[in-house]
Order: structure tokens, then sequence, then C-alpha cells
């Protein structure tokens, strides 16, 4: 488990989703519709071919907005970790609360929520301890992009998508070396940075024997650099870190 919380603290953050682009491809249409599962499933971590950690994840909307639940679990040997988050956000696709917890091995708590032109991060050690508050001048429309939640890669790309793509009758139109910088917030890090994400074209994938064409992306922050890759669905199949960590939807 140390190698692994080593990895994954060099590892790129992010996160969130687009407006119309989203509305039309990833969402349900209609702001009358009733809550529906846009995601759901699970991935595996794996660092060389040794799976250290499982992550389980969903992402529900409705005319409220939209809810992004994920599930952290790793067990090696005799350490096991397991965390869990949930990221809310507001129609227009700001966030209105964020949450995470660290089960084991320790037991710590977190939430980011904004206030005014702030994003305050309040922190819970212990339970009798007082929190302690991070004041972070960004906007609502930062994307979280948390150490262990790989699933908010999959919402930063939608968000890129939206951005810099245009949809298309026969699909969407996302010219190769098209490129987007977003604002992320990492509350593990309790850290701010700039993320650029590039469209670097169709790519031929082997996944568990199997060949597939998929759409490549490059994430690329001063933390490290991310590829991943999209399925026809504009769901994310595959992630590997610049640290040797991969990440294959199950």
């Amino acid at each position: 488990m140390r190698f692994f919380r080593s990895a994954l603290s060099c590892m790129v953050v992010f996160a969130l989703f687009g407006s119309q682009w989203i509305a039309e491809y990833a969402f349900a249409k209609g702001k009358d519709t009733p809550s529906k599962i846009v995601d759901s499933g699970s991935f595996g971590v794996f660092s060389g071919a040794h799976r250290v950690a499982t992550e389980t994840f969903s992402i529900k909307q409705d005319a409220e907005g939209s809810v992004v639940v994920s599930e952290f679990k790793s067990e090696q040997g005799e350490e096991k970790a397991a965390q869990s988050s949930e990221l809310d956000l507001t129609p227009s696709v700001e966030l209105r609360r964020y949450q995470w917890k660290e089960l084991s091995p320790e037991k710590l708590e977190a939430t980011v929520e904004p206030n005014d032109t702030f994003l305050i991060e309040r922190v819970l050690t212990a339970p009798n301890e007082k929190p302690h508050d991070q004041n972070f001048l960004l906007p609502a429309s930062t994307s979280i992009l948390d150490d262990y939640f790989f699933i908010h890669r999959e919402v930063l790309a939608w968000k890129f998508l939206a951005a810099v793509c245009k949809q298309q009758k026969t699909g969407l139109g996302c010219p190769a070396k098209q490129k987007a910088q977003f604002g992320t917030l990492n509350p593990h890090a309790r850290s701010s940075m700039l993320v650029n994400i590039e469209f670097t074209g169709k790519d031929k994938v082997t996944i568990r024997g199997s060949e597939h064409e998929l759409s490549r992306f490059m994430l690329r922050s001063d933390s490290g650099d991310w590829a991943f890759w999209l399925d026809d669905t504009f769901k994310v199949v595959r992630l590997l870190g610049d640290n040797g960590i991969e990440v294959v939807r199950d």
C-alpha cells in the first residue's frame, strides 16, 4: 500500500461536465425526465500485472443536477484502504458539494462547498477535534479531481468534449490535436492547478485480448501525464499514468 500511495501522489487531477453537449450525448434529455443512471460500473487499478485496487462508481442525473458516487478499496497483504466520495453538481454543472471519507486505515473526512468567490474545504481528522478550514480563490465551476477516484476523469473528459467538440448528425466531430485548459481542485492534496487536455485521435487498443478502436486523449500538468481512452458511448475504458498505474474498466 505504501508504494501505491506514493504512485498516486504523483497523479494528475481534474473533473466535471459540459452543458449542451452532455445533455444530448451523455445525460437524459429534458428537465422533466426522472432520475437516470448515465454510467455505472467498476475500474480495476493495476500496478504492473497486479491488481491493487477497485473503484466502484455511478453517475446519476435528474432535474436537480448530477451526483457522482464512488467507492475505492485496496488490499495488499495485511494493508487495506477504503475511501468513498460524492460529487454533487447543479443543473448548470457547478459545484454544490463534494465530500470524501477515508474509512481505513485512518478515519478522515473532508467537504468542499462554494461560498461567493471561494471554495471552502473543511477537513475533519478526528471526531472530537475542531475541523480545519482552507479557502481557495476558485469559482464553483472548478473541476474536482481527487486522487483515488478515477471516474472524475471521465467527468472531466465530458467537459472537454462539450468545450471543444461539435455535435454532428453522424456523431461527434472533434479535430485531432484539439486542446483545452481547465482549473482543478484536489481535495486530498488540498491544492489547485491547471491541467491541459488534448484529443490525439483514434487508437487501436487491446483490452483483455480483444482489440478496440477508441478515442485517445492526453491530460498533462506539472504533476504528471495521463493518457485515457473513451469508447463510442463516451465512457472511459482505460487510463495509463506516467507513474506506471493503469486503470481498466471491468
